[in-house]
């Protein structure tokens, strides 16, 4: 038995033919249309635009969303999304997906809460890859407190006009709308809003966060807003309750993350293994070294238990029966397992594997985003125990 990416994969009962086939085309998008180039929009620190429509017509960008919308929703469930993140995560550099699949943060605040006109104005260009959307968390004075953020938006007549910035902002060079969270209330959540702002509003500005350690193809932005106003028909959702919408977002923004943390987990083994093959040092292989041997093991035996860990919970959120503490944990396990794995995987390399250009040495440089983006490990284990009531 061979030991790669897709070997190491786990038996998954759920899988059918369908996902197979699913599976099979997005490969097929990832070896042609984006794994070449890898390196080149790496250097670049962004994705070329015309990538996004081409993703869009091979039904990536739309899966899971309502058909109204130029989505697919017939026949979708979870572990279509499980493959998407597996395909996206073989690709050895994570903003590539981050960058191309940011509509999965971006568009459901709007999708699930905005006003229909303005889901029919946004959601159908986004779907097509015509138009880009951005989320609107963080703010330079803090990330995973939500709940304590400055960005403000006071209401005058129609509209309101925004005051503040946010940062470490995905697509955000790129956006054409941006779901953003704004405080139009008193402190603490309850003071929370969402609006979804156009770029092109005046009093709107940007800059490029290009000095990243890892996610080089992701473009990043900080946002401005000065005296921005925007018509009150873009709230998302109600005034106030903007809390619940982002809270909406964060089971699946976390499953995303997970898969995606394990499959690059996987890679590391897939070319930790090769190399330890090929590579010969004391007249043996690398592989035949028993040091070597038992490292390749303790990845596998890490992999199995997270791959199993995001299966139990996919199954859950397939019932209708998702649990928020599972999900934080796994998020843990996974970033944990992806260091581990990248840690070993660049030791059996060497020198090999510091060298820019191979998928082992991005995925390395990636472990700290995936810890931190999308909720920190430290909250994610004390989201948990809050879930568990301790």
């Amino acid at each position: 038995m061979s030991l790669d990416f897709d070997s190491a994969r786990m038996y998954n009962p759920n899988i059918t033919e369908s996902h197979i086939a699913w599976r099979d085309q997005l490969r097929r998008f990832m070896d042609t249309e984006v794994i070449p180039f890898v390196e080149e929009w790496e250097e670049a620190c962004e994705l070329p635009l015309s990538l996004w429509p081409k993703a869009a017509e091979i039904g990536l960008l739309g899966m899971g969303y309502p058909e109204e919308f130029g989505g697919v929703q017939e026949g979708i469930d979870v572990w279509h999304s499980w493959i998407v993140n597996e395909e996206l995560a073989r690709v050895g550099a994570g903003g590539v997906g981050a960058s191309l699949m940011v509509h999965g943060i971006g568009l459901p605040p709007v999708i699930n809460f905005a006003r229909p006109e303005v889901k029919a104005a946004v959601a159908p260009k986004v779907l097509a890859g015509e138009a880009w959307i951005s989320l609107g968390i963080t703010e330079p004075g803090g990330g995973s407190d939500v709940a304590s953020l400055q960005t403000t938006a006071r209401r005058d007549g129609d509209e309101y006009v925004v005051s503040g910035s946010k940062t470490f902002i995905t697509g955000g060079m790129r956006a054409n709308w941006v779901s953003t969270a704004v405080r139009t209330g008193g402190p603490g959540p309850g003071g929370v809003s969402m609006l979804l702002i156009p770029t092109n509003a005046a009093g709107f500005s940007r800059t490029p966060l290009n000095k990243k350690q890892g996610w080089w193809a992701s473009d990043t932005a900080t946002l401005y807003f000065d005296e921005v106003r925007v018509p009150v028909t873009n709230l998302i959702g109600e005034e106030n309750q903007g809390f619940k919408v982002i809270m909406h977002n964060f089971n699946s923004e976390r499953m995303g993350m997970a898969a995606q943390m394990e499959a690059a987990a996987r890679v590391c083994l897939e070319d930790a293994v090769n190399w330890a093959r090929e590579r010969k040092t004391f007249g043996k292989r690398l592989a035949d070294h028993q040091v070597i041997r038992h490292k390749i093991s303790a990845m596998k035996q890490k992999l199995n238990a997270t791959q199993a860990y995001i299966r139990a919970c996919y199954e859950q959120i397939e019932i209708g029966q998702p649990n928020a503490a599972d999900i934080a944990l796994l998020k843990v396990q996974a970033s944990e397992v992806m260091e581990f794995c990248a840690r070993e995987a660049m030791q059996i390399l060497g020198g090999a594997g510091y060298l820019r250009g191979n998928r082992v040495e991005r995925i390395y440089r990636e472990v700290r985003v995936n810890a931190i983006g999308g909720g920190s490990e430290e909250i994610m284990r004390d989201l948990a125990a809050r879930q568990y009531q301790l």
